[in-house]
């Protein structure tokens, strides 16, 4: 199993972060690789021709072998989760009376896009809502297989839910779509970079994901995966460095109607961000030498004893096998006051994010067990 890698981060031992969903903290080589290209901006002159297109395509090609996706071409450079979904959103063909499949609470950058092309096309949300009893993954999984029918134009859903982890069954929704005629839209951001996601194996039609959470990266910057569906489609934004023929200054003036193929097209405007292209790659390949099974391992072993005694003391939490490691949803039980709980992990600097009713931990390879004893203390100030 791989060790801590804390030395790798700035962090502080008196803080106890628990809060990589929210978002991670920076690589000391994400910050360096920042640092040199904010200076670099400085004497303009050095950039060069080749800057504008080479550290975009080692960036897109690094992010290909994370997720298994044999086509580097397939990759487009985003700002967010919301602009990559505007791009599903401007091509997905829909009629009167077909449904789009989301699932409830889900992030609201998965959901509006869906909200206004379904009013403009006289389309309907179907939404998927979690059952009641616990634990809830295998049933709600079910349900989303069962709403789906021939109607269905999409399903748009997380790998894993935001709020708890819950873990959802790609391939069996991948398989019912495909047999409803529907596209499988996901939002990877809080799975993709920790959890393992192959693009061969799940065939989506888009996987979003920002970079700032799980992939290591910095703000403002995401990763996106088009599928074939999408590949004569109409982007977002009409921008020059995405046409035939762009590394070609001196003919820019001669317009060109034709986009480069695959994903190129959905790459946003001034795609060659010479500073944040460079830290999302340090982040990327950070992640290709760790693996992310490496990094669900690390988690498991980490949360494991906690996740259990959490359990005896009358805690809620889907089983091990039907969430990730990374990412997990702890309900405290009727009656625990979370008003006192908030208030000690202030008193304790723990740092972890509550979702509706979850109280999400979140962990990664700088956490050590000091800080999830340090959070149990806070559990245990409400429920022990």
């Amino acid at each position: 199993m791989l060790p801590s890698q804390r030395h790798l981060f700035d962090l502080p031992d008196d803080v106890a972060y628990l809060n990589g969903a929210y978002m991670s903290p920076q690589l000391i080589a994400v910050e360096a690789a920042g640092i040199k290209a904010l200076k670099r901006k400085s004497q303009p002159f050095n950039i060069q021709l080749e800057d504008f297109f080479e550290p975009v395509q080692a960036l897109r090609s690094a992010y290909a072998r994370l997720i298994n996706c044999p086509e580097p071409g397939r990759i487009a450079i985003i700002p967010s989760v919301s602009y990559g979904m505007a791009a599903v959103a401007r091509n997905l063909k829909l009629q009167p009376g077909d449904n789009i499949i989301l699932t409830r609470e889900q992030f609201p950058s998965n959901y509006y896009a869906w909200e206004r092309v379904t009013e403009a096309h006289g389309a309907t949300i179907r939404i998927v809502d979690p059952p009641r009893e616990s634990p809830r993954g295998q049933a709600w999984n079910a349900a989303i297989l069962d709403a789906i029918d021939e109607r269905t134009a999409m399903v748009a859903i997380g790998q894993v839910h935001w709020a708890d982890g819950t873990l959802f069954d790609l391939k069996a929704i991948r398989k019912r779509a495909t047999e409803a005629g529907a596209w499988l839209v996901i939002d990877g951001t809080q799975s993709v970079g920790a959890y393992p996601f192959d693009v061969e194996e799940i065939q989506p039609d888009a996987l979003i994901c920002a970079g700032y959470k799980w992939l290591m990266g910095p703000y403002s910057i995401g990763l996106a995966y088009y599928g074939p569906a999408l590949d004569n489609g109409l982007p977002v934004e009409e921008n020059w460095i995405n046409r035939v023929d762009s590394y070609d200054f001196r003919n820019l003036v001669n317009y060109q109607p034709n986009y480069k193929p695959l994903a190129a097209r959905y790459n946003m405007g001034e795609q060659s961000n010479f500073i944040l292209v460079p830290m999302m790659k340090a982040g990327v390949d950070q992640l290709l030498e760790w693996g992310t099974r490496g990094i669900q391992s690390y988690a498991q072993s980490l949360l494991r004893p906690a996740l259990r005694e959490l359990e005896a003391l009358g805690c809620t939490m889907e089983p091990e096998e039907q969430r990730a490691h990374h990412l997990v949803g702890v309900r405290l039980p009727a009656g625990a006051d979370m008003n006192l709980f908030r208030k000690r992990l202030q008193e304790e600097q723990v740092h972890v994010s509550i979702r509706g009713n979850a109280i999400r931990v979140s962990c990664h390879l700088y956490n050590e067990a000091q800080e999830v004893e340090r959070l149990m203390k806070c559990f245990k100030a409400v429920i022990g």
